[in-house]
């Protein structure tokens, strides 16, 4: 009474049987008939009886299938609920000795799946009942992430694909399992940066391994220096003075001509000023050789920082590596009158940007930054001259699937934006709004996630002797 039986014009059959939806599909099929001998209908029972006890035993995590088996010859059966595309991380329960599974030459499906003997047909549901919520977590997790990774899309797959016969071209440079296997994926690990997994912000707990404990600070300059009391001269002695400090990179990428060494300050730390080629705002996130240290602290030449700040955030970073950390915050939101994203710059209780104007990030992001992003966005970034932050928030975000960090309640932004206005400022705003949306339409989806956490020193604002605290400065500024 539950099995419904269908012929379809291509001869395949399907099976409904409760929440249960069977596909057999033979290579080849007599044009006339269908003929199964008496072991393949008792096969294709137990696999019937298998799918139900999974999923009606209370175990609805797992998704059985059920691949073709040597009784079955050219048949390829799979089994799975029908109310699964709606499921989201449901387990794969593979049964098939000797098949391929998709990208196995990469991926590892134990981690992601229940992979049993056909021989062992019947123990299937003892063996899932036993498995504890911990490993049950675990897989779905690994599942989701496959999915996201490498299968979400025909895009993804065929670039998953092309990637993998890259890795056997240039064995020398090859991704190995780990970066396969472990967020964020394959697809954004680019092998000529390097082939050590300690060289990326995303392995540092799987390895058992920390960030170097210094920083560079490289100040994007676009205006001449004036004199010793130019804010990029400030910024550059309030920096220096980080115990974290190893070197500080200025980028000019104005049209005056380079200042002498004299008419830099002096400091305690290596200073060198790097003229830009292109002089481009995308220039700002190349990937200088000269930047050897992980850590990298990206500042505009107008923003105002103490040293007790950076020290503050750079802690803070060491926490968070894959993750940009810093001060001045931005939102985005969808608009639904006009049907596209929007910026906003507006004091909230949520974030999703964090500018790199004054912000801490992984060295690794200005290479991803350089060749991963197609070169028509970094066109349109350099056109502008505006929006290499909003660009860079994009990438880090959609790598991560997290938001940046946001740290004490500093809302300052640089004097260039504050001294904006009128037209100006409108025609930034417009600007604003195109790059999102033009950003959000080359990747296919919004990557930006908001965040109401903010990370503030301990004793922050607490009504305790200032001589407790560690960051004294922060509070009076």
């Amino acid at each position: 009474n539950h099995l419904e039986w269908e012929t379809h014009a291509e001869l395949d059959l399907s099976i409904s049987i409760s929440k249960i939806v069977f596909f057999i599909k033979p290579a080849f099929l007599d044009e006339k008939q269908v003929l199964f001998n008496p072991h393949d209908c008792y096969l294709i029972a137990c696999y019937i009886i298998l799918a139900l006890n999974i999923i009606n035993d209370n175990t609805n995590h797992f998704l059985p299938i059920i691949f073709s088996t040597p009784a079955l010859n050219d048949f390829l059966l799979l089994i799975f609920p029908s109310t699964f595309p709606s499921q989201a991380a449901c387990i794969p329960v593979i049964l098939s000795n000797g098949w391929e599974l998709p990208f196995s030459e990469v991926i590892d499906w134990r981690k992601a799946a229940i992979i049993g003997d056909e021989r062992l047909l019947l123990q299937v549901p003892s063996i899932i009942r036993s498995v504890g919520r911990d490993r049950i977590l675990a897989l779905r997790q690994q599942t989701q992430f496959l999915w996201d990774a490498y299968f979400s899309s025909v895009a993804k797959i065929v670039l998953t694909t092309l990637e993998i016969v890259q890795d056997r071209v240039d064995s020398h440079i090859s991704r190995n399992r780990l970066l396969w296997n472990s967020l964020p994926g394959g697809l954004y690990i680019l092998p000529q940066y390097s082939t050590d997994p300690a060289q990326y912000p995303f392995y540092y707990a799987i390895l058992g391994k920390s960030p170097s404990q210094q920083f560079t600070a490289v100040i994007h300059t676009v205006t001449p220096l004036q004199s010793q009391i130019s804010p990029v001269v400030k910024l550059i002695i309030a920096v220096a003075k980080s115990k974290f400090c190893a070197q500080i990179v200025v980028l000019w990428n104005c049209d005056k001509p380079l200042p002498p060494r004299n008419k830099w300050p002096s400091t305690s730390v290596p200073l060198s000023v790097i003229e830009g080629q292109t002089k481009t705002m995308s220039s700002r996130f190349f990937p200088h050789d000269i930047i050897v240290t992980d850590a990298v602290l990206s500042l505009d030449e107008d923003s105002v920082l103490s040293t007790n700040e950076v020290d503050f955030a750079f802690i803070v970073w060491q926490s968070f590596p894959e993750r940009i950390v810093g001060y001045p915050a931005r939102s985005h939101y969808w608009d639904s009158s006009r049907s596209h994203w929007g910026y906003t710059s507006k004091w909230t209780n949520d974030y999703s940007m964090v500018l790199t104007g004054a912000a801490f990030y992984h060295r690794y992001y200005h290479y991803l930054f350089t060749h991963y992003i197609a070169s028509s966005l970094l066109t349109m970034v350099d056109r502008m001259a505006n929006c290499e932050d909003i660009l860079m928030n994009f990438l880090v975000s959609a790598v991560t699937k997290q938001p940046p960090i946001k740290v004490t309640q500093k809302k300052q932004p640089g004097r260039t934006e504050q001294a904006r206005g009128g037209p100006e400022l409108r025609q930034t705003w417009a600007e604003w709004l195109t790059c999102m949306n033009a950003f959000s339409h080359w990747l296919g989806f919004m990557p930006l996630v908001h965040s109401q956490m903010r990370l503030d020193p301990v004793l922050f604002r607490d009504q305790v002797s200032i001589l407790r605290k560690k960051y004294r400065d922060i509070e009076r500024l």
